[in-house]
This record gives C-alpha cells, sequence and structure tokens, in this order.
C-alpha cells in the first residue's frame, strides 16, 4: 500500500472519516443502524448460525448490528488500527486489525456471506480484482457477496467518489455488474440506497426523495429509453457464488 494512505489510514478516525460520531468507551450506536437492521433482515440468511465476514469492517457498527441480530459466527478485518480500536472500546471484539489479502488467503469456502461495504472504492484496478477474486475463494458455493459502493450514476455521487482522499473508484450498476460476472459471481442486483423509514422525519425524507426524483428518472428515460435508475450517492449491490 502506499505510504501516504498508509498516513490517511493511521488517522481515519481523528481525522473525522469515520467513527467521527462515537465517543472513545462508549456504547457503541450509529446513525446506520436502521439501514443496516434493515439490510441483515432483507439479505442475510435467516440461519443464525451463517458465518458472516465484514472486510473493512471499519469500528464495527455492521458486526454489532448482526451481532444484535443473532448472528454468532461472525467476523471482521480492517486495515486501520484506529478504527479496530475502537470497535473494541464499544464492545465488538470480532474486529482484528490485518491486511484484508492476508484475512482472506486461508479461508477458502468458509464464509456464507461477505460484506464488502465501503471499501471497493478504496482500491486501485489491480487491487479491485485481487480482493474479488479472494472473496469469491472464501465463499461456500451458493454463498452471497453484499457490497456498498459510491454510485457515479447518482445525482450527487461525486460528493462520495471525492469526499476521500483514498478513493480511487467509482462505480455504476453497469460497472459493477462487469466486475462481478469477471470474478466469477452471477445474479447481480443493484439496489438505491434510498432513505429507510424508521420514524417520522425519516418517512418525509423518504417521501420527499420519491417525490423529486421523478424528473431526473423521466428526463433519464427520454434519453435512453431505459426504465431502472440507480439515483442515490451510493448504492447497493448483492451478488452469488455459483
Amino acid at each position: 500500500m502506499n505510504d501516504w494512505k498508509n498516513q490517511l489510514y493511521d488517522k481515519y478516525v481523528s481525522s473525522g472519516q469515520a467513527g467521527g460520531n462515537l465517543n472513545r468507551g462508549a456504547k457503541l450506536s450509529t446513525h446506520d443502524h436502521p439501514y443496516f437492521m434493515r439490510l441483515i433482515s432483507r439479505h442475510l440468511p435467516a440461519n443464525k448460525e451463517a458465518a458472516v465476514a465484514d472486510i473493512a469492517c471499519g469500528h464495527g457498527a455492521l458486526l454489532h448490528c448482526l451481532r444484535e441480530s443473532g448472528y454468532r459466527n461472525i467476523s471482521g478485518v480492517d486495515v486501520s488500527a484506529e478504527q479496530v480500536a475502537l470497535a473494541h472500546q464499544s464492545g465488538v471484539a470480532e474486529a482484528v486489525c490485518e491486511n484484508m489479502g492476508v484475512f482472506l488467503k486461508d479461508k477458502a469456502g468458509a464464509f456464507d456471506v461477505v460484506f464488502l461495504m465501503d471499501i471497493l472504492e478504496h482500491l486501485e484496478r489491480g487491487e479491485l480484482f485481487e480482493l474479488l477474486g479472494l472473496v469469491n475463494g472464501s465463499l461456500k458455493n451458493g454463498g452471497r457477496l453484499i457490497i456498498h459502493v459510491p454510485n457515479g450514476e447518482g445525482l450527487f455521487g461525486m460528493r462520495i467518489r471525492y469526499g476521500d482522499l483514498t478513493h480511487e473508484n467509482c462505480f455504476t450498476p453497469q460497472s459493477m455488474r462487469q466486475a462481478l460476472v469477471s470474478s466469477g459471481f452471477e445474479d447481480v442486483t443493484c439496489f438505491e440506497d434510498k432513505p429507510v423509514v424508521h420514524g417520522l422525519k425519516s418517512f418525509f425524507r423518504r417521501l420527499l426523495w420519491d417525490v423529486l426524483t421523478i424528473l431526473p428518472r423521466l428526463l433519464l428515460a427520454a434519453e435512453t429509453g431505459q426504465k431502472r435508475f440507480v439515483l442515490s450517492q451510493n448504492m447497493l449491490v448483492v451478488a452469488r457464488k455459483p
């Protein structure tokens, strides 16, 4: 990894890029909690013994939600010592500080589900396909890969693409399918990151999103003749290993 990236990752929490809403030593809480809980309920197996790995787990918010949802066979890895330390201080002992490739190299067929949440955009092309190959090898046959990435098709996707100096890539549904199918995955589906309704405020946010995105959808349909577009800043991608 480049020295300048190591410098940024070493201060990933203190520079405000991650975990900024958490106090050291405090009980883990996250504004992403409703999103993660919906994600888990919709896309994970019902079997609570399923082996689940969160690659680039950050300060452990997703691992926390997995454990809260009853999943017991979970693990996470992140290269940022600050983030892993914050995860441990928040009670998420499953997070380890290690290189992703080192973590995955001896995990052939180990996992039912692998998460790659907000990590692929940090990788150069060669690193991207190397990681996807390792993840494919670590999944059981029929295992599921769940990805969250900046969306180049999104109305404000460039806020995410250029919101972090370590970002190298941005994706669209088309390029994401290209990368995943080329790496041995199938059944690739891309989802828009609409506001998750979990109260009155989020209900109105969702209502505004649904109404105000009608015009850009119509304009894109007029230009392309297509019907479905992913307009959020980020997108969720789910794929399966054959």
